[in-house]
């Protein structure tokens, strides 16, 4: 069973990074679909706007009470956040409500000792509410991917993309459903899993990097390459870790030090992009978003050495 103050720590913590996954998410899609599919373009648009609206909420609870550590992360928002969200509405005329990445800019996490019933009530109302949508957000994806697959659709994201936002979506609604279920969720007992879930994630990332990077861009190319490479070997090290045939803590310390690298490696390319230094088919906003992830993995997986 939970505590009431854990409850409200780690709902928001969790909706600061995902609410905000999700409604990029939500935009890459609405970006990638060509004039004949404007209903999808306008369901997507619809997300977008709906996961704003919960990232909004969320900010203006956590004020000294989420976690110092998800704010020090860099898995919120990165000194890259607001230029990539201006430059990215600039490319497409999609109006990124920037006051929100601002308000973020100015949360203090803090340590509470006590919690109002009602802003336990506004919390518990908030995670309904983001279960919701991001069930139908997985059921949009997942009938796109469909369609793309029985070449019923054309997109410009790949379809390895659309199953890689649907399982992020999948992993913020079981941990939402956990919490309301009054489930303590201990991160750290589940570092296995984690790790096999987020490797693989950074194995795609790399990928796509990879495939979106002008053909011109040999050493980024060769770089993102290797990298997905080195994932892919630790993803399946993590899967053997899960299986009892590996020990934890080796690959724990291996992830960490790649999960950096690449963390620099999508931090160099996100200035690049923004400065106009790389040629690519990337939209800022994509390079700011892969970095929060590997900024959110990172704190997990510091937690995991200390455990």
């Amino acid at each position: 069973m939970i505590s009431s103050i854990n409850f409200i720590k780690q709902s928001l913590g969790l909706h600061l990074f995902f609410a905000r996954i999700m409604k990029e998410h939500s935009f890459f899609l609405e970006a990638g679909f060509t004039p004949r599919d404007t209903s999808f373009t306008q369901h997507a648009d619809a997300f977008r706007r709906e996961f704003d609206e919960i990232l909004g909420e969320a900010i203006s609870l956590s004020n000294g009470v989420v976690n110092p550590g998800v704010l020090e992360s860099g898995e919120v928002i990165t000194p890259f956040t607001l230029d990539a969200e201006m430059a990215t509405t600039y490319f497409t005329g999609v109006q990124i409500p920037t006051q929100l990445t601002e308000a973020e800019a100015g949360l203090e996490g803090g340590g509470i000792r006590t919690v109002s019933p009602m802003l336990e009530q506004h919390v518990y109302e908030l995670n309904q509410r983001a279960i919701d949508a991001t069930a139908a957000l997985i059921q949009f994806k997942t009938n796109i991917l469909s369609n793309v697959l029985n070449c019923e659709m054309f997109t410009f994201n790949y379809p390895l993309l659309i199953l890689h936002i649907t399982r992020e979506a999948e992993l913020y609604l079981l941990q939402l459903r956990r919490l309301q279920n009054d489930e303590d969720i201990c991160l750290e007992r589940e570092a296995y899993e984690l790790e096999f879930f987020w490797n693989r994630q950074m194995a795609e990332h790399a990928k796509f990097i990879r495939g979106l990077l002008d053909p011109t861009e040999d050493n980024l190319i060769d770089q993102a390459n290797n990298f997905g490479k080195e994932f892919d070997q630790l993803t399946a090290e993590a899967k053997a870790v899960m299986d009892d045939t590996a020990p934890c803590s080796k690959v724990t310390d291996e992830s960490l030090r790649a999960t950096m690298d690449l963390r620099n490696f999508k931090a160099q390319g996100t200035q690049g992009i923004l400065a106009c230094e790389v040629k690519s088919i990337i939209i800022p906003l994509l390079g700011d978003h892969v970095l929060r992830e590997a900024n959110h993995y990172i704190r997990l997986l510091k937690m995991f050495e200390r455990s």
